[in-house]
């Protein structure tokens, strides 16, 4: 076992998971300090006490612990809680790109999902909402990771996405003679309607639609809009009757405005929102997911991994305005949520999009709140994750250093846990 960070007892809590200790229901973790991210004020010398996978308090060292509870102490480590990515696609591969995917089966995407979650799992995001798979692979992911049958981080699943024939979330790359369709195209209001119930059917727990034009998709223009404002409307009515949010891919600002006035509850990507878009997401408290850190990767990598130099050519011309666009939303009092779309570059560095958000404008405190309190409001989710707190989950994550003074730390965890269960330490 590594002891190379310098902390011999850190080292000793990965020998106490090997033993199965750390499986125990009640398990206590203390540490240097904890960070209340509502506030940004640590909690020096934290004790958090974790019982059948729940939080159950939250003091400090030298307060009683409970008979029989295992012992995990992190000396020099700072805990938060366990970090949530809103826009991931576990069912994705980044080095497999364009075309080169018809090289492998259907079944290849759902194997290789397994690998993805533990990666990012492992990365310390023990809550992500995946925005779109096909065949169902996310919902039976989830169900194997539910079933204890392989490790990973809570799986909010989108199932297919929703979209207009021909537009990002239909298959456009092939000649008529192929006859390739998404069996999720939505070409009208009541369509919209049957198959928003359909998805839930099959095990959406989020509904992602596709209201412009995309990055990664056939098409000259990444902003056109795809669904009306009509068909969105009837979808947002249809998933929120049966209690579903919904995600709208949407890059051009015609696209994001009818999002945000159909009740549209996250808005992602963003690139080309305009000032009145904005204001509108702000008076509406609609939440922005905007993934500014994957263009670097696609921009380095891309051609390497065969991403057609059409797609790539939108990618450049969208990225740094993306990002600018991120910085006006901030000021702009828009609430904003932690979505990296990873998939589009390698699973487990989502943390890299941390000091993206902060060189863009956010604060530290800022960027960690999307991917806590933010998102689990987002998700509705607010009394289970997000917070380190009595009731929530036992989800906790630590690291080397203040995360407030730099926020690449977050990059490098040495401890996650998930439900009480210990599933890096290091």
């Amino acid at each position: 076992m590594r002891k190379d960070l310098g902390t011999a007892a850190v080292a000793a809590v990965a020998a106490t998971l090997l033993a199965g200790a750390a499986q125990a229901a009640t398990v206590a973790v203390s540490a240097d300090r904890l960070l209340d991210v509502t506030t940004g004020r640590y909690v020096e010398r934290p004790l958090v006490v974790v019982t059948d996978g729940r939080i159950t308090s939250v003091g400090r060292q030298g307060d009683a612990v409970p008979a029989g509870a295992s012992r995990v102490d992190l000396p020099g480590v700072t805990l938060l809680p366990g970090l949530i990515d809103m826009h991931v696609h576990l069912t994705s591969v980044a080095k497999i790109g364009g075309y080169n995917y018809l090289e492998y089966s259907d079944a290849f995407w759902t194997a290789v999902a397994t690998r993805h979650a533990k990666d990012t799992l492992e990365a310390g995001f023990t809550t992500v909402r995946n925005v779109g798979s096909e065949f169902y692979a996310d919902v039976g992911l989830r169900e194997a990771i539910d079933g204890g049958y392989i490790p990973g981080p809570r799986v909010v699943t989108a199932t297919y996405a929703l979209g207009a024939t021909g537009g990002h979330c239909d298959s456009t790359f092939f000649p008529p003679s192929m006859a390739e369709k998404s069996p999720y195209t939505v070409d009208s209001p009541e369509e919209g309607r049957a198959k928003v119930r359909l998805a839930k059917k099959y095990g959406a727990q989020v509904i992602k639609i596709c209201a412009t034009g995309g990055v990664f998709s056939r098409g000259p223009s990444v902003g056109a809009q795809q669904l009306s404002l009509a068909e969105m409307t009837a979808i947002v009515e249809e998933a929120h009757m049966a209690g579903l949010k919904v995600a709208a891919h949407a890059h051009g600002p015609a696209g994001i405005k009818d999002a945000i006035r159909a009740g549209v509850d996250t808005i992602e990507h963003v690139s080309l929102v305009d000032d009145e878009g904005v204001r509108l997401a702000a008076q509406k408290g609609t939440y922005f997911g905007m993934d500014i850190y994957n263009t670097d990767y696609t921009q380095a990598e891309g051609k390497k991994n065969g991403v057609l130099e059409d797609n790539l050519r939108k990618d450049r011309e969208i990225g740094e305005l993306q990002r600018e666009n991120f910085r006006k939303s901030l000021k702009g009092g828009v609430k904003q949520v932690f979505a990296t779309d990873a998939g589009i570059y390698p699973h487990g560095e989502n943390a890299k999009q941390f000091a993206v958000l902060v060189r863009y404008g956010a604060t530290p405190l800022q960027a960690i709140q999307a991917a806590t309190v933010n998102a689990a409001q987002a998700l509705g989710w607010e009394k289970d994750v997000g917070q380190v707190a009595t009731g929530r989950y036992g989800d906790l994550v630590g690291v080397k250093g203040d995360p407030l003074a730099d926020v690449t730390v977050l990059e490098k965890p040495v401890f996650v846990m998930k439900g009480g269960e210990v599933v890096k330490a290091r």
